[in-house]
C-alpha cells in the first residue's frame, strides 16, 4: 500500500496565499467546487482543508499528519504539536499579523485598564482573557461569530486581527494595544514526526515551501555588460547583493546575473540601461533555496 501524508491546508483568508505558495513550491492543487478535499499532483499527499482556527487541534489529534495554521490559533487552542517551520505571510503581504485591542475613535479608552468592567468581543477568546488577566483587569470577553469590527460601538471594545490596520481605520476605530503578534506555522503531529518516512516528507515540504516563500517578491536579473564598466554596474546593485559574473566569448564583455526584490528591479533597470548594460532580462522565480 502506497504511503500517504495527510496535509491540512487552511480555508478562509489564508487559502489563496497558501495555494500560491504551494504552486511555487511545485505542487498544483485543484480545489474544484470549494471541496474540502482538493486534488494535488503528488500521489504521496492527501490534502484536507480546515479553518485555521481549528487546524492545530486536528494536527494534535492525528486527523492530519501536518498542517499550516497561525501561531495565534496554536496558542489559543493550547495545542501540543511539533513546530516544523515559521512562514511569515498573511492574506495579502509577507508580514506578521497582529491581534489588537481596538475602540471607536471617539472612545475615552487609552489603555487596556480603562476597559475594566466592560465587554470585549473577539474570536481569540482564551488569549484575550489571559491578556486582561495578566494585567489584573476585570472584563467580560465575549466570543464573536464574525463582523467583529461592527460590534466595537455596541460593546466597549474588540480584539481583532489586522495586517496593516487600514480596515480598522476605515471603520472609525483606533488601536489601543497589541494583544499578540502571529505568523503562519507549519506544524506536525508527534506520532507522524516520529515516523521516518512522514518526517522526511514533512521536512521536504518545509524546504520547498520556504524556498517558494523566499522567491515570492523577488526576480532574477540577467544582462550583458562591457567589461570596462563592470565596476560601475556593480556599484548600482544593492550593496548586499553579490552578482554572478561570467566571461563571454568576446573578451570585452561579461554576463552578469543577480537575484533581487521586484521593487529594486523596477528602479534599477533604467539605470543599468543608461550606463551601458544590454540584453537585460528579468525573469520570475518559483523558489529560492538558500
Amino acid at each position: 500500500m502506497a504511503k500517504v501524508l495527510k496535509l491540512g491546508l487552511p480555508t478562509g483568508s489564508l487559502q489563496e496565499s497558501t495555494f500560491d505558495m504551494m504552486r511555487r513550491a511545485g505542487f498544483y492543487i485543484d480545489s474544484g467546487a470549494r471541496s474540502l478535499y482538493p486534488t494535488v499532483d503528488d500521489p504521496e499527499l492527501q490534502i484536507i482543508q480546515f479553518r485555521a482556527q481549528e487546524m492545530s487541534r486536528y494536527v494534535e489529534d492525528g486527523v492530519v499528519d501536518a498542517g499550516l495554521t497561525g501561531h495565534d490559533w496554536i496558542v489559543e487552542n493550547t495545542s501540543d504539536v511539533v513546530e516544523v517551520a515559521e512562514f511569515v505571510y498573511a492574506k495579502a503581504k509577507l508580514v506578521p499579523v497582529r491581534w489588537v485591542l481596538a475602540v471607536p475613535q471617539e472612545s475615552k479608552v487609552e489603555k487596556a485598564e480603562d476597559l475594566a468592567g466592560g465587554i470585549v468581543a473577539t474570536e481569540l477568546v482564551n488569549t484575550t482573557r489571559r491578556f486582561f488577566a495578566e494585567r489584573g483587569v476585570a472584563v467580560k470577553v465575549e466570543f464573536s461569530w464574525g463582523a467583529t469590527e461592527a460590534k466595537a460601538r455596541l460593546l466597549d471594545g474588540i480584539v481583532d486581527v489586522t495586517e496593516t490596520g487600514s480596515s480598522l481605520r476605515a471603520n472609525g476605530l483606533r488601536i489601543v494595544e497589541t494583544v499578540m503578534t502571529s505568523t503562519t506555522r507549519f506544524v506536525a503531529n508527534h506520532a507522524a514526526w516520529q515516523d521516518q518516512w512522514k518526517r522526511e516528507k514533512i521536512e521536504n515540504l518545509s524546504l520547498l515551501m520556504k524556498g517558494a516563500l523566499a522567491a515570492r517578491e523577488k526576480v532574477g536579473l540577467k544582462m550583458n555588460v562591457p567589461r570596462a564598466i563592470l565596476d560601475k554596474v556593480c556599484r548600482l546593485l544593492p550593496a548586499e547583493k553579490s552578482p554572478t559574473v561570467s566571461n563571454l566569448q568576446d573578451a570585452d564583455w561579461v554576463a552578469l546575473e543577480v537575484i533581487l526584490l521586484e521593487v529594486e528591479e523596477r528602479q534599477l533597470v533604467p539605470q543599468l540601461k543608461r550606463v551601458g548594460a544590454t540584453g537585460i532580462i528579468v525573469y520570475p522565480l518559483s523558489k529560492v533555496i538558500p
